[in-house]
């Protein structure tokens, strides 16, 4: 009972985990990365649809992003999404595509940038400790286990906590290195 505790615990935490290196991912850099409009939904037809589902997005340059879509009646409505987005980009549209380029980041936007990327580490560390205190709570609760043993499984999932932490501060500080970077 007390070791799938154990399993469940890391497999919630893996999740929050991998939840973070999606949200990284949305943060702009310098370069172009097609996952930076993974967020911005278009109205089409009444729905709310993710962009990649309506156009194909490339990188042919290293600070250009091209999105090419499928339908081309969307074309403005993709800008439109675009420009209402939190990106600050100023898209391009052309007869049948749409090109971004992305500006090198000023001293003072890379800053911020770094500053709510670390708020979403700390965000993320909560979830993780939320994780942690679940299990704990669950493990108290567990009437088949001695003292001994109900200390021990704490020990394991506080090993976990520290683990997956440690995960979170690696890549905060990778993904700062690279928002730096000028």
């Amino acid at each position: 009972m007390s070791q799938e505790i154990i399993n469940q615990t890391k497999e919630k935490m893996t999740k929050v985990l991998e939840s973070f290196e999606n949200e990284l991912v949305k943060i702009r850099t310098g370069r172009a990365n097609p996952n930076m409009l993974a967020h911005i939904m278009i109205d089409y037809y009444g729905t709310l649809t993710p962009i990649q589902q309506l156009a194909n997005i490339m990188v042919p340059e290293a600070r250009q992003l091209v999105i090419k879509p499928y339908d081309r009646g969307t074309i403005s409505l993709i800008v439109t999404a675009i420009n209402k987005s939190d990106l600050g980009l100023s898209p391009n549209s052309e007869a049948d595509l749409i090109r971004l380029n992305i500006p090198a980041l000023t001293e003072e936007r890379r800053k911020m940038l770094v500053k709510d990327m670390w708020k979403e580490v700390e965000h993320f560390k909560i979830a993780v400790r939320n994780e942690r205190r679940d299990s704990n709570e669950q493990i108290k609760k567990d009437a088949n286990l001695t003292d001994d043993d109900k200390k021990y499984y704490e020990g394991e999932i506080q090993k976990l906590t520290d683990n997956f932490i440690k995960k979170l501060d690696e890549k905060g500080t990778l993904k700062e290195k690279e928002l730096m970077e000028v």
